[in-house]
């Protein structure tokens, strides 16, 4: 790894990113990055990541990218993690010509970095915040830990007695592309006619698939669509040939690095219950949502329960006929699209990166 300059810390990443988890974890986390970036600080990512495209995108961003080929539980992971944070921290304290210099930060966010994990890294005397979702460890080690989900202040959560916890939508992670369009009004139209469909950088069982065949079922004059895929789906080549057979006005795209625009082109989006809803609420879009995985069981309730989505519940009890049925009554009730991007935008304000950076930095030894 080679020498970086440091006005501000360093931040280390471990997250992963491969077809079956997706790419959410990375890309919160990207967005966490970012906001460290503004501050001056740098940034290295530890990952055992599939997509070329993301982890280009990761360099391109002038972040640093350390592949991990054998991921935790293998003893190798957190060894080579340890000896990355203690690099770090050497390089800190040379270019600051300081006995201390700035504290080096670690993140996790993955379902496997388990308290074992978390104990090793405090245990080193790094500075640490762990990004969860569901509270499904016995404990928690961490300087903070950080759930941007709604309803995270419900859960009951194991900590260490100095833990600072950030819970909710407060501290909801949006990249800078999303910022740009702070203080954006939606227009609503009567009718919605452009529809987005994003289920996430991996989508292992191709849920893309079946929305895309109830799209075709909507009808609505004048229905366009863009169906979103990441780097980390399989099924490229299955949904493109799916389009070609449809008469549908439907453009497949992947790896897209315009999702904010794209957003604000669309009056409904399709779309799993991971991260993309905290920027589907900053942009006002309304949505229908299906939980893809275990953890987005929760969100998707209580996003429904805020009245900002529509929650169609476990893909594979949904059937493309629900899909379908529920995207015409949408499109069509246009005070009920406006109501839920009045409430989306009340409840992520985009400053929730910067929020948790504030914090970190206001943490000292």
């Amino acid at each position: 790894m080679g020498s970086v300059a440091l006005s501000t810390g360093m931040l280390v990443i471990r997250a992963d990113a491969f077809s079956r988890i997706g790419t959410g974890h990375i890309m919160r986390c990207f967005a966490l990055a970012q906001a460290w970036q503004l501050d001056g600080g740098q940034v290295v990512f530890l990952s055992h990541c599939e997509s070329d495209a993301l982890r280009q995108r990761i360099r391109d961003a002038g972040m640093e990218f350390v592949p991990v080929a054998y991921p935790y539980p293998d003893p190798r992971d957190l060894q080579n993690t340890l000896d990355i944070l203690r690099t770090c921290s050497a390089e800190a304290r040379e270019d600051q010509k300081s006995e201390i210099g700035n504290p080096t930060w670690l993140v996790l966010d993955g379902y496997h970095l388990d308290p074992i994990y978390q104990q090793a890294v405090r245990a080193a005397v790094f500075r640490l915040l762990v990004i969860d979702d569901m509270a499904h460890l016995p404990a928690y080690h961490a300087d903070i830990l950080l759930n941007q989900n709604l309803g995270a202040e419900k859960l009951n959560y194991y900590c260490d007695p100095d833990t600072t916890l950030l819970l909710g939508s407060r501290y909801a992670l949006l990249r800078q592309e999303f910022l740009a369009w702070h203080g954006w009004q939606r227009e609503i139209s009567d009718m919605g006619r452009k529809v987005l469909v994003t289920m996430g950088g991996g989508d292992p069982d191709n849920v893309t698939l079946k929305v895309i065949h109830a799209l075709d079922q909507v009808h609505v004059d004048g229905l366009e669509a863009v169906v979103v895929v990441g780097g980390s789906n399989p099924h490229y080549e299955i949904l493109h040939s799916a389009i070609r057979n449809l008469q549908l006005k439907i453009r497949l795209e992947r790896n897209a690095s315009n999702m904010a625009e794209l957003m604000a082109w669309a009056d409904v989006a399709v779309s799993a219950g991971g991260s993309t809803c905290w920027e589907l609420l900053f942009m006002g879009l309304p949505s229908v949502v299906l939980a893809l995985a275990e953890n987005q069981r929760g969100i998707a309730d209580e996003l429904e329960k805020a009245g900002v989505t529509t929650n169609l519940g476990w893909f594979s009890r949904v059937s493309e006929d629900v899909i379908a049925v529920t995207l015409s009554v949408l499109t069509k009730a246009d005070e009920r699209r406006c109501q839920m991007s009045k409430s989306g935008q009340q409840l992520v304000d985009g400053f929730g990166s910067r929020r948790i950076v504030q914090t970190m930095n206001g943490m000292t030894r």
